[in-house]
């Protein structure tokens, strides 16, 4: 599989004189795909029913004629004013009730019958008139689901399509109560008897929020699972539409740490997952960590975060294709602070993509808007069309790919089972302040990433683990028997650990109590959550932190507490149980315990290892210089060998 660079273009905000010497610098830097057209649906629709292509005909033709190849977006994250105009109900609706309104973008709510309308509209006339053009080298849905946190809308339409969402997710039985589903089926599974929220209606039930106190979660976490199958299908919509005119692969751009839409269900209907990568944004907005770990990489960005993306997308894109859409090239606009990166270190973000196997980095952006809400990100040129610093870095890796081989993909000796279901059970009852899977599974991640483990992240849905010697399967609140199944025939050795099978699908403690592993005694018999400045240490080394269960049962203990506690036990000959949330200590301390077989490389806290199927590489995210394989790799330095 071919490296390739490409860029982000917004050809309606720049003179359209300045199109083709834009075009021709892009090339002359070595691009090979420009996204276009993603926020221009008013340019293309200036009014109901009225369309101008004639501008992005030239657009795509002026890039198409210096050897580009352009990926269309789709407009529908920025309807236009008229949209919202002809359809003021399309608007979403915060947990407070409040109406977000029109004045920037994602303005509409994913369960609008009247606004889809439109949407499938604009698709169809973009895929009529590009799906065969051949310059147009691949799609893009929409851009960013979720953004903003605009996933779970509280509209009227909304609460109407939840609850035709229900009716079919609590079926009426033959010749019972006509089509309007089971309520009764319901509310046993809801357990409304407790405080007497019995329905009588599906038309009874609201949304789950401005309740007095907290709602019940099962009602929450179906709007959740509702939630998320709304962008599915918003989603499906469109691709529809598009393989209908054409054959060029289609994506969509996901985020970092936005888990509150399935990613693998809409990537089922996609050729390739795209993620948008900001680092130095990350870290400061959403990767965690302390106010000290935020300062020592505060222009360099976590050191795994990025990585656990390209992981994770890499198992969201159809065969494992994914492409960063959207890489940092300097300093962002959106973050509560905003530094510059590093020298080298845009270098070495594009080189840590492709080493983990993406088929396309593209910068955001082209050039620096000198306008609107933007204009403060950073681009490769500067608004004077001066090649900014980042510009230098993309020459220098696309003269360092002309000499590098094609990615040769290869298994790596860990997998991780990733579950947007998970994500949101934990959502709903996180049961500590703070606590998240995302968090408890990027710990676990962090942890082989600092004994030099390569990570496979797979979906909920697997089934086939050969080849693993590691399966880690943290915090899955609901495991399917199948799933247990097939851990338990693995010949890998698995680690299950909090909360797993802590409920059934609609949020009830099971019995057997959790984890009801097939052969094993092992209980959970009661769980806690601590405060973070509470600790318990961990015997010979390592703490639990946030979360602790008591168990119960004849299992061989792994990890005790300095109070004698277990902390991690066996469940059978290859599957171990850890009954806490621990830190990165005490997770080194497991995977060494469990699988004292795999090939761990002891890393310096800064660097970071990746072996693919013909090359290792090693990263240093520190602000100091690190020497590895007798080598000093400077800061911001890329390593790369034959295996």
């Amino acid at each position: 599989m071919k490296r390739t660079l490409g860029v982000c273009y917004y050809p309606e905000h720049w003179p359209e004189a300045q199109w083709a010497e834009d075009a021709a610098r892009m090339a002359a830097l070595g691009l090979t795909w420009v996204r276009i057209g993603e926020f221009a649906w008013k340019r293309m629709e200036p009014v109901e029913g009225e369309y101008d292509f004639d501008w992005l005909d030239r657009a795509i033709e002026t890039l198409g004629a210096a050897g580009l190849t352009v990926v269309l977006g789709t407009p529908t994250a920025t309807p236009p004013a008229w949209v919202v105009a002809k359809h003021p109900d399309m608007l979403p609706v915060d947990a407070e009730g409040r109406v977000r309104g029109y004045g920037s973008r994602r303005h509409y709510c994913f369960s609008h019958a009247g606004y889809l309308s439109e949407c499938c509209r604009i698709v169809t006339r973009m895929a009529e008139r590009y799906g065969a053009n051949p310059d147009v080298g691949a799609w893009q849905t929409d851009n960013e689901y979720s953004c903003h946190d605009t996933t779970l809308s509280y509209s009227d339409c909304a609460t109407r399509a939840f609850r035709d969402w229900l009716r079919t997710q609590f079926p009426a039985p033959e010749s019972y109560r006509g089509n309007d589903g089971d309520i009764d089926a319901l509310n046993a599974a809801w357990g409304n008897v407790f405080w007497s929220m019995d329905y009588d209606d599906f038309d009874q039930i609201g949304l789950p929020n401005l309740t007095v106190t907290e709602v019940n979660p099962a009602h929450a976490h179906a709007f959740r699972r509702f939630s998320s199958d709304q962008v599915v299908a918003f989603n499906r919509a469109q691709v529809d539409i598009i393989r209908a005119h054409s054959e060029a692969p289609i994506a969509h751009n996901y985020m970092g740490r936005i888990t509150d839409f399935d990613h693998f269900k809409v990537g089922a209907d996609l050729d390739i997952a795209s993620w948008d990568s900001y680092p130095l944004g990350f870290l400061e907005d959403r990767s965690g960590g302390s106010d000290a770990h935020k300062r020592a990489y505060a222009q360099q960005g976590d050191p795994d975060f990025q990585a656990f993306h390209h992981d994770l997308y890499r198992a969201v894109g159809k065969d494992g294709r994914w492409w960063v859409m959207e890489q940092q090239p300097g300093p962002v606009n959106w973050a509560p602070y905003n530094p510059a990166p590093l020298p080298g270190m845009v270098r070495l973000w594009t080189w840590e993509a492709f080493a983990h196997g993406a088929e396309a980095v593209c910068y955001f952006r082209w050039r620096q808007a000198p306008f609107a809400q933007e204009q403060m990100h950073a681009g490769l040129l500067r608004p004077d069309s001066a090649e900014a610093e980042a510009f230098g870095e993309a020459a220098l890796v696309m003269a360092e790919l002309a000499d590098a081989p094609d990615v040769a993909p290869a298994q790596a000796p860990v997998a991780i089972i990733f579950d947007y279901g998970a994500d949101a059970m934990w959502a709903v009852q996180p049961h500590g302040a703070g606590l998240s899977y995302f968090g408890l599974v990027f710990d676990w991640y962090r942890a082989c990433r600092k004994l030099g483990l390569s990570v496979d992240i797979l979906p909920p849905t697997a089934r086939d683990f050969d080849g693993y010697a590691l399966v880690l399967v943290p915090g899955m609140m609901h495991m399917p028997d199948d799933l247990k199944g097939a851990l338990d025939a693995a010949e890998g050795q698995v680690v299950l650990g909090p909360r797993s099978g802590a409920r059934d699908t609609h949020f009830s403690i099971p019995t057997p109590l959790p984890p009801a592993w097939p052969g094993s005694d092992l209980t959970v018999a009661r769980v806690q959550s601590m405060r973070p400045d509470m600790p318990v240490p961990v015997d010979g080394g390592g703490q639990v932190v946030g979360y602790l269960e008591q168990v119960e049962g004849g299992s061989e203990v792994l990890l005790r507490t300095e109070d004698g506690a277990p902390v991690a036990l066996r469940c059978s000959d290859h599957v171990s149980y850890v009954a806490g949330w621990l830190d990165d200590a005490a997770h080194m301390r497991v995977l060494r315990s469990v699988a004292p077989d795999l090939e761990v490389h002891e890393m310096p806290d800064s660097v970071r290892r990746r072996e693919t199927g013909g090359e290792v590489f090693w990263f240093n995210y520190g602000a100091q210089d690190a020497e590895v394989e007798g080598k000093v790799l400077p800061v911001a330095g890329v390593l790369r060998r034959p295996r």
